[in-house]
């Protein structure tokens, strides 16, 4: 059958036939793809700033739909509820992010909070690569633009060093500061203390401001395009499988063709006899 698949012709078809599945793979996985692609990548509405206090109350469960929201809020910081969260990673270096307790101006204040009248957040001013150049927040009121976040999970079995937090998590900060908390943070954009910018930007120091967009709607898989490129597969092989199928039949007609020519009829007897060996008759 090999003899047959090396003919020039079954050759080119079989040369045909790959580029034709290539086409075909390349279109499964296009539809692959398109079958986890989100339909909306980012929901313009985070990106609109709203209020802190009109976004989230102190004490109420975390709605996803709040999480990324861009907000803004007024209020101070207190110096002596700053802690740092180590391992955090920027432009590929290790470091540690800068959190500060927001004390928010007209926020709601908890039913029986028996540790400060005031409700605060947490929130991430910056990354620092030397816990050295953690310097005190900007004091005075404090205009504060920045992103909503869900709060993070403590790391279990981990004792964090003196000033500093295992993650960026509401459940260990308030029993650190000992406060009522909004139960997320912030990520700051901007700081303004009246106009004069006092964020990370402008601070003058090794703090360096955050860089953390809104997350992208988790995925959708789409059945249909995974049909589409489970079948373009299928294609594939069938193309494949096409061109074995028509080598292996031109094979058995050669065979076939070989059997009429060599064993249809058998030779006449072309022997003459030995006229020296016939007897003569009396």
């Amino acid at each position: 059958m090999w003899k047959t698949a090396l003919q020039p012709r079954w050759i080119a078809g079989l040369v045909f036939a790959i580029v034709i599945s290539g086409v075909f793979v390349l279109l499964s996985q296009w539809q692959f793809g398109r079958s986890t692609q989100p339909e909306v990548p980012v929901s313009p509405t985070t990106e609109e700033v709203k209020s802190l206090t009109e976004t989230l109350k102190p004490g109420e469960f975390f709605r996803g739909s709040a999480a990324d929201q861009m907000l803004t809020a007024t209020g101070t910081y207190d110096r002596s509820k700053q802690v740092l969260v180590p391992g955090r990673l920027k432009d590929g270096k290790t470091g540690y992010w800068v959190v500060t307790a927001f004390a928010v101006a007209d926020a709601p204040v908890l039913k029986g909070a028996s540790a400060s009248p005031e409700t605060w957040i947490p929130v991430a001013r910056g990354w620092i690569a030397d816990p050295a150049e953690a310097a005190d927040p900007p004091s005075g009121t404090i205009r504060l633009t920045g992103r909503l976040l869900p709060s993070e999970a403590p790391v279990p079995n981990k004792a964090p060093a003196p000033g500093q937090a295992s993650a960026v998590s509401v459940a260990e900060l308030i029993n650190i500061w000992n406060v009522t908390s909004y139960p997320a943070f912030v990520s700051a954009t901007a700081e303004l203390s009246g106009t004069s910018d006092v964020g990370a930007a402008a601070a003058g120091s090794g703090l360096q401001p955050l860089s953390i967009g809104a997350q992208p709607p988790p995925p959708k898989v789409n059945w249909l395009n995974l049909f589409y490129s489970v079948e373009w597969i299928v294609f594939a092989g069938f193309a494949l499988f096409i061109w074995w199928r028509l080598v292996k039949d031109d094979y058995r007609r050669s065979l076939e063709d070989d059997e009429d020519d060599g064993g249809g009829h058998t030779p006449a007897d072309t022997t003459q006899p030995d006229p020296t060996q016939q007897k003569v008759q009396p």
